[in-house]
């Protein structure tokens, strides 16, 4: 059995910590919380689970102070959370027989993040990330906002999941300490640039981020996941401009990169619904029920797009042709997937109303 430390950093988290160390306690064998300045009852809940507490002066660099905490680990592994992070039950006994079985010449073992979920609790937004790692490897985070843990040599893939469960409300804190950066004269990185221009598009400077993610697209050495998550966002912003021409563009160009993924399939599928171009819609949105999902992908992957809604959107479509009973296929289908989901249910009482 391999010994495991879970390193955290952490800052006004009261509402939230109790609850991630819970789901942890039972899997780590120490608990390193670094502190970056809080001034709520945060230290005092880590208390109530580790004494290894200690303070970091928080310098606008999330990795440093990452760096700092797993610096502080003893044990053979490191596992590292979030405070608005959990390790639900199930992915808790998976996660004790990782603990028995890992091999030590595993470096690193990356986990599904679960981070939006729909009203049944079923994930929909989901990425892979690094997420124990050998301490011995002295493996480093870089970036000072949005860090990456940056590992090498035999990384597996596991199925335990982490669940992310966030209370607080996004806010601009990110985007300033990269207005700071800038004001300093710090060159940032193709990465640090790709995370400003998600921080600009996410506090309504979708102008500025454009701009960005457009030089991004032109650029070499861009990672090639970074560059289909930048054309999700650039067709997004001409479809809010009224621009279908761009939005398409821009969905197709995603396909340069990688093997069509059915989010942009699905994109494209609506883009023509709009146009009331119901044949072309239908192409799109049944090429993203024929496509395999990329396995253990470190992308963004949005579930529903490779599950229930191109079906649902397919019933639209044939019903708007008046083939009724491909429309009612469709959402027998869709119903497969998610049996509780409102617009399936209303669809079955229209169904119902002309004799299905």
């Amino acid at each position: 059995m391999v010994t495991i430390s879970l390193c955290m950093i952490v800052k006004d988290e009261e509402d939230v910590l109790a609850r991630c160390l819970t789901s942890a306690k039972d899997i780590v064998d120490e608990i390193i919380i670094v502190d970056t300045g809080s001034t709520d009852k945060t230290k005092e809940i880590a208390r109530k689970f580790t004494d290894k507490i200690y303070d970091f002066e928080w310098i606008d660099d999330f990795s440093a102070a990452r760096n700092f905490a797993f610096s502080k680990a003893t044990k053979e592994y490191i596992l590292w959370l979030d405070a608005d992070d959990i390790i639900l039950k199930e992915d808790m006994e998976k996660f004790k027989d990782l603990k028995n079985s890992l091999d030590n010449s595993v470096d690193s073992v990356t986990m599904p993040y679960n981070l939006a979920f729909d009203e049944k609790g079923n994930v929909t937004f989901s990425l892979r990330r690094n997420r124990l790692v050998k301490r011995a490897n002295n493996f480093q985070w870089c970036g000072f906002v949005h860090e990456c843990l940056v590992v090498g040599g035999n990384i597996i893939n596991s199925d335990i999941s982490i669940t992310h469960k966030k209370l607080q409300i996004a806010t601009e804190r990110n985007l300033k300490i990269y207005q700071k950066k800038i004001e300093e004269g710090v060159e940032f990185t193709l990465r640090d640039k790709i995370y400003y221009g998600n921080e600009l598009f996410d506090n309504n400077y979708q102008d500025e981020a454009v701009e960005i993610y457009i030089e991004l697209l032109r650029a070499d050495g861009v990672w090639f996941e970074d560059k289909i998550s930048i054309c999700g966002k650039v067709s997004d912003y001409y479809h809010s401009k009224n621009n279908r021409d761009n939005a398409k563009m821009y969905s197709l160009q995603s396909f340069l990169y990688d093997r069509p993924r059915a989010e942009f399939c699905c994109r494209l599928g609506y883009f023509f619904l709009e146009e009331e171009k119901y044949h072309d819609s239908i192409f799109w949105y049944e090429l993203a029920t024929k496509l395999e999902k990329p396995e253990n992908c470190l992308g963004f992957i949005n579930e529903v797009c490779w599950t229930w809604l191109p079906y649902l959107q397919l019933c639209v479509c044939y019903d708007r042709l008046k083939k009724h009973d491909e429309a009612f296929k469709c959402n027998e289908m869709a119903a497969s997937f998610v049996p509780e989901n409102e617009s399936v249910l209303y669809n079955r009482e229209y169904f119902r109303t002309l004799g299905y």
